[in-house]
């Protein structure tokens, strides 16, 4: 049977691969992310685009008219937007409270919030019995990201998570969170990364590899077949290793 996927952030890195996953099953699938641009070229199969700004609510709000128009329901929704804040504007000035704000004000913005938004806006089209919800949170949730500001607004999903899964879980929709560790051929590091950085993310892990896309989108596939149907409000790291379960 075939089922309408919508994936934010499905024109990079593990969103793609996941819209290649469901796709390859003959789903129908909206990929959605604020360049057009690069969503037109991600190359999906029958894929529709749409090019919004989820921090936004009224074009969170126009999604939601598209969806109810284009699709009706919503089988799986998987929240693959997001990012460190790298390619975003800096701070507009020097002062070092205000960059603080800024760098945590984005990173919120763009890891929580849009699914947040996108989430609500979509709920009560959720497939039921049958709808999966899927967030992708990160690593830097158990161990921190550095600056603090990325991983606490990944960690924030979790939260949401769980409270969703109970809201939700009468109507027969699942919702999980996937956590990769350090995944590779994805726009998050920008510029890249030294070799020797690889080398230490690599070294972490017990199976000596850098993660792929695909290892992501594999568990985001299994996570929303019949399979996984009594599995809800869990947290799936997907990272060799390199942080044990909780």
């Amino acid at each position: 049977m075939t089922r309408n996927i919508v994936i934010s952030g499905g024109g990079t890195g593990i969103g793609l691969a996941t819209a290649r996953a469901f796709a390859a099953d003959g789903d129908r699938v909206l990929l959605l992310g604020r360049r057009a641009e690069v969503l037109e070229k991600a190359g999906v199969p029958g894929a529709l685009t749409h090019a919004a700004d989820l921090t936004e609510p009224a074009e969170v709000r126009e999604v939601a008219r598209l969806v109810a128009r284009e699709l009706g329901t919503v089988d799986v929704l998987v929240h693959s937007a997001g990012g460190s804040g790298t390619l975003e504007p800096q701070a507009g000035n020097a002062d070092p409270l205000d960059r603080v704000a800024h760098a945590w004000t984005v990173a919120f913005r763009l890891n929580t919030l849009t699914a947040v938004l996108l989430t609500e806006a979509l709920q009560e089209r959720l497939a039921e019995p049958g709808g999966r919800v899927l967030f992708l949170s990160s690593i830097a949730a158990y161990r921190g990201s550095g600056s603090g500001a990325y991983a606490a607004a990944k960690a924030g999903l979790h939260p949401y998570a769980h409270d969703l899964a109970r809201r939700l879980g009468h109507r027969g929709i699942t919702v999980n969170v996937v956590a990769p560790g350090y995944i590779e051929d994805t726009d998050f590091f920008g510029g890249g990364m030294s070799e020797e950085r690889r080398g230490q993310l690599v070294a972490e892990t017990s199976t000596g590899r850098a993660g792929e896309p695909g290892d992501v989108a594999s568990t985001l596939h299994w996570l929303a077949s019949p399979a996984a149907g009594h599995i809800t409000s869990q947290i799936i790291q997907v990272n060799g290793g390199a942080e044990r379960g909780h």
